[in-house]
C-alpha cells in the first residue's frame, strides 16, 4: 500500500520554533506582576502536625498569605486512581518533602524568609521505609485502612504441578531501586484569572484535563471554570502525570484573584515529585528438557511510598507482563503496591514493566544456561506467535512482532559471538546479551479513549484538536501526518491545536505509549467523517458520484478526468447549506476488566514487542562497564514517522542504560542532579534501530507505539551480558561498580 503522508520522515511540527527558541516553557510565561509561590514542605517521614505557625512568616513585608489544608475551598485530597494524597498536610505528614503551607508573596527572597519562618511542630510516629516490613501485622500504619494499597493476583493452571514436571527449576530474587525521572525541566506553571472568571493555568504537563478535573476538585467551581493549556513541555517521563504546581497555583488565584507562578529548584524536584517504583520480584521458572516454559510463580512488591499515585497500575502491569513476550501455560503471580515513608513512587516510562523485564529475561538466560541451550534459540521456542494465549488468556489473534524482532538480531548476535567476545584484553573481558520485551498499549483493562475534532474554515484552512499533550516525542507531528493521510494532504497543511482544556477535547494522558495508537485513531475517525463530508458536497458540486471523486493536494478531484474544485470552496458550499464544517473522533480500545481471583481477561487491545542485544566490556579491576554496541529491533506496527520511531529507540537505549548500570535514588541522600548518575553522551553507544512492522489491524495504518517499549529491552540485555562476560549474575540493579567489584570477589 503507498503513502502519501505517513511512513514518511518529516520536519517535525514545532521544530523551526524549538530550534529558534520561540515556544514558551512554563518558567517563560511573563505575567503581569506575578505573585511568587513557594511550598513549605516536610523535614519528617512520619509524624503528627502539633502546630504549623504561620505568624512570624506573615509579618514579613510582602507576604501576602501563607496557605493551610483549611485554606482549601473544596476537596483536600487529590490522586491519580486513589484520591489519597492532601494538597496540604492535614493532621500528619508521610514522607520527606511533604507539602505543609503555601507561601504566597510578591518577590522571590520574601517568599524563601517566609518558608524559613513558618514554625512546624512535628510528634514523630514509627516510620517504615521497607515494603515487606511494612506488610507485616505489627508494622507501622501509614493510612488508616493499612498499608497494602493494592493486590493483582494472575493464576492459571497447575503451577505446582507444572514445577514438579520441570526438568529445571530456576529460583532467584531481583530488586531494584528508586529513581529520579530527571527531566531538563523541573516543574513550572504560571496563571491567572481571565475576564470571564476563568481559572487559567499554564502548567509542565502531560495531561491537562486529568489536571482540570483536580483543580476543580480543589476549587469546588465548576470543571467549565478551569482552563490548563500545556506550555512547551522539558520532558516529563511520566513525572508530570501527577498534579504538582496546577493546585498551589489555583489556590493562589482562588485567594488573591492576582496572576502568579511558582517553579521548582532542582532540588525541590527531586525531594518533592514521584519516582520509579522499587521492585522486589521473586521468581521461580520452571521448563522442559526441550526448552519449554512449564510454569511460572512470581512474587512482585511494589514499594509506592507514602501516597498512591500510579501504584496499583504499576503492580498490575507489573504482573501482567512478568511472563515476557513468552508462552506460559501455568502461571502463579502476585503483584502487591505497599505503602511506606518513602517517597511517593509514581509513574516512569513502562509502569514496571522495565523492572519484571530485568527479571524474566535474566531468568531466561539462567535456563539457557542450565538446560545447555542457546539463549536466542530459547527465546524463539517460547516466543508468543498470532494464536498464542497470555497469563491473562487473551489469544493473541492480530499484531504480535516478537519473533520478527529476535529474527531481525541474530545475524547480528552470530556475528557478535564469534567477533566480539574473541577479543577480551587483559583486565577486561567482554560479553554479549539479549533483552526482549512485550509491551501492553494504553491503560491497563480500564476505559482508555481520546477524543479529537477535525474543522474545516470557509476558506480552506484545516484544523486537528487534540487534547494529547506532545512532550517532546512528536505526537503532534505524527496526528497531523495521520489526518493528512486521510484527508489527501500534505502535512504542513493541517494546523494542529494541542492540550488546551478549552479548545480541546480529552484526549487522555501522554502516557502508556498510547497516543499513536488511541489518539491517532481518534484523529483518524475525526478526520474521515470530514473527508466523507468533502467528498460528498465535492462531487455533488462535480456533477459525479461519489466513489468517482478523491482528495488530492487540498482539493476533491474527480478520477477519471481530472476535473477538480478547491476543498475551501466545497466548505463554502457546506457553509451555505448550513452543513457541518467541524466533526468529532472517538476511540477506545477494546479491553475487558482482570478477573479479581485470576486475573483473567483481556488487559490491551493490543502491544508492542521488542528485542535489543548488547555488547559490552567489563574493566574487571573498577568493576566499570562500557556499552560498545545496542542492536535494537522493534515491531511498532507501522513507523508513521521513522526518524521519529528511531529517536525514541535511542533515547530508551540511552535511559535504559542509566536504569542498568548507575541511576539510583536514595532518599535522604539523593538531593540533586550532584548526587544523581544519569548517562551522558559519552555513555549512548552505536545504536543500531530496526523497525519491524508487523501491522496491528485496529491501529491508525497499522501503527502501535513506541515510546515506553524503547527502554525496556536495554537494562535485560546489558546485564545478561555482565553476566556472560564474568561469568556472574547481577541481581540488583544498578549494576554499579562497586557493586560489580563486590560480586567479582564473590567468587561463584
Amino acid at each position: 500500500m503507498g503513502f502519501r503522508s505517513i511512513h514518511k520522515t518529516i520536519p517535525k511540527t514545532d521544530a523551526v520554533d524549538l530550534s529558534r527558541g520561540k515556544k514558551l516553557f512554563s518558567e517563560d510565561i511573563r505575567l503581569n506582576d506575578p505573585l511568587i509561590l513557594k511550598v513549605k514542605r516536610s523535614e519528617r517521614p512520619h509524624a503528627r502536625l502539633i502546630s504549623v505557625d504561620v505568624g512570624k512568616a506573615m509579618e514579613i513585608p510582602g507576604v501576602l498569605g501563607v496557605l493551610v489544608h483549611t485554606d482549601v475551598p473544596g476537596e483536600k485530597f487529590y490522586g491519580l486512581i486513589s484520591k489519597d494524597q492532601p494538597i496540604l498536610a492535614i493532621d500528619r505528614v508521610r514522607f520527606v518533602g511533604e507539602a505543609i503551607a503555601l507561601v504566597v508573596a510578591e518577590e522571590e527572597e520574601v517568599a524563601e524568609q517566609a518558608l524559613d519562618a513558618i514554625d512546624v511542630i512535628y510528634e514523630d510516629l514509627p516510620a517504615v521505609f521497607d515494603p515487606e516490613r511494612a506488610l507485616a501485622p505489627d508494622a507501622p500504619l501509614i493510612h488508616d485502612n493499612g498499608n497494602l494499597l493494592h493486590q493483582r493476583l494472575i493464576r492459571k493452571g497447575d503451577v505446582d504441578k507444572a514445577l514438579l514436571q520441570s526438568h529445571v527449576v530456576v529460583k532467584r530474587t531481583y530488586q531494584t531501586s528508586h529513581l529520579e525521572h530527571t527531566y531538563l525541566e523541573p516543574d513550572a506553571g504560571a496563571g491567572y484569572i481571565d475576564q470571564d472568571g476563568t481559572f487559567v493555568i499554564y502548567a509542565s504537563t502531560q495531561n491537562p484535563h486529568y489536571d482540570q478535573d483536580e483543580v476543580a476538585r480543589i476549587l469546588a467551581v465548576d470543571r467549565s471554570r478551569v482552563r490548563v493549556i500545556q506550555a512547551a513541555t522539558g520532558g516529563g517521563f511520566g513525572s508530570k502525570l501527577d498534579l504538582n504546581v496546577q493546585g498551589y497555583i489555583a489556590l493562589a488565584l482562588y485567594h488573591f484573584r492576582r496572576p502568579g507562578r511558582l517553579v521548582y529548584s532542582r532540588e525541590e524536584a527531586y525531594l518533592a515529585t514521584p519516582k520509579r517504583h522499587p521492585l522486589k520480584m521473586e521468581m521461580e521458572t520452571g521448563a522442559a528438557k526441550d526448552g519449554r516454559l512449564l510454569a511460572l510463580r512470581a512474587r512482585i512488591i511494589c514499594d509506592t511510598g507514602a501516597y498512591a499515585s500510579y501504584g496499583m497500575a504499576v503492580a498490575t502491569r507489573a504482573a501482567v507482563h512478568v511472563t515476557g513476550p513468552y508462552k506460559v501455560d501455568n502461571v502463579d503471580i502476585q503483584g502487591l503496591a505497599v505503602y511506606t515513608n518513602n517517597p511517593v513512587a509514581g509513574a516512569m516510562r513502562g509502569f514496571g514493566a522495565p523492572q519484571v523485564a530485568f527479571a524474566y529475561e535474566s531468568q531466561m538466560d539462567i535456563l539457557a544456561k542450565e538446560l545447555g541451550i542457546d539463549p536466542l534459540k530459547l527465546r524463539k521456542r517460547n516466543a508468543f506467535a498470532r494464536g498464542s494465549v497470555t497469563a491473562t488468556g487473551q489469544s493473541l489473534n492480530n499484531s504480535v512482532g516478537i519473533l520478527a524482532c529476535l529474527d531481525a538480531v541474530e545475524s547480528h548476535y552470530e556475528k557478535a559471538k564469534q567477533e566480539w567476545k574473541r577479543e577480551d584484553s587483559p583486565g577486561h573481558v567482554r560479553g554479549i546479551g539479549l533483552g526482549s520485551m512485550w509491551y501492553g498499549i494504553g491503560n491497563t483493562a480500564s476505559k482508555n479513549p481520546a477524543h479529537a475534532r477535525m474543522e474545516i474554515t470557509p476558506e480552506g484552512s484545516v484544523e486537528l484538536y487534540t487534547g494529547a499533550a506532545d512532550i517532546g516525542q512528536g505526537s503532534t507531528t505524527v496526528l497531523a501526518q495521520i489526518a493528512a493521510e486521510v484527508l489527501g494532504l500534505p502535512p504542513n497543511k493541517i494546523k494542529a491545536i494541542i492540550a488546551d482544556t478549552k479548545l480541546t477535547a480529552n484526549a487522555g494522558a501522554t502516557s502508556a505509549s498510547r497516543q499513536t495508537y488511541i489518539s491517532g485513531n481518534a484523529v483518524k475517525d475525526a478526520a474521515q467523517k470530514l473527508a466523507d463530508a468533502l467528498l460528498q458536497q465535492g462531487a455533488e458540486i462535480l456533477g459525479v458520484a461519489q466513489d468517482d471523486v478523491q482528495l488530492t493536494d487540498g482539493f476533491v478531484q474527480e478520477r477519471k478526468t481530472g476535473k477538480k474544485i478547491p476543498i475551501g470552496e466545497v466548505a463554502r458550499w457546506l457553509a451555505k447549506q448550513g452543513k457541518r464544517l467541524q466533526f468529532d473522533g472517538y476511540f477506545d480500545p477494546q479491553t475487558t476488566m482482570l478477573d479479581p481471583e485470576t486475573g483473567q481477561g483481556i488487559p490491551y487491545a493490543t502491544y508492542a514487542f521488542a528485542t535489543h542485544l548488547a555488547m559490552v566490556e567489563v574493566d574487571t579491576s573498577t568493576g566499570q562497564v562500557f556499552v560498545n554496541k545496542i542492536i535494537a529491533a522493534h515491531d511498532v506496527g507501522r513507523a508513521i514517522h521513522p526518524q521519529n520511531v528511531e529517536g525514541q529507540i535511542q533515547g530508551g537505549v540511552a535511559m535504559g542504560i542509566g536504569f542498568a548500570l548507575m541511576e539510583e535514588y536514595i532518599p535522604g541522600q539523593t538531593h540533586s542532579m550532584a548526587d544523581y548518575r544519569i548517562p551522558t553522551s559519552l555513555d549512548v553507544p552505536d545504536v543500531v534501530s530496526i523497525i519491524v512492522e508487523d501491522a496491528e489491524p485496529t491501529g491508525p495504518f497499522g501503527a502501535k507505539g513506541v515510546g515506553e517499549p524503547s527502554l525496556i529491552p536495554t537494562a535485560p540485555a546489558i546485564i545478561n551480558a555482565i553476566a556472560d562476560a564474568l561469568g556472574k549474575r547481577m541481581y540488583v540493579l544498578p549494576a554499579t561498580p562497586e557493586r560489580i567489584r563486590k560480586r567479582i570477589r564473590e567468587g561463584s
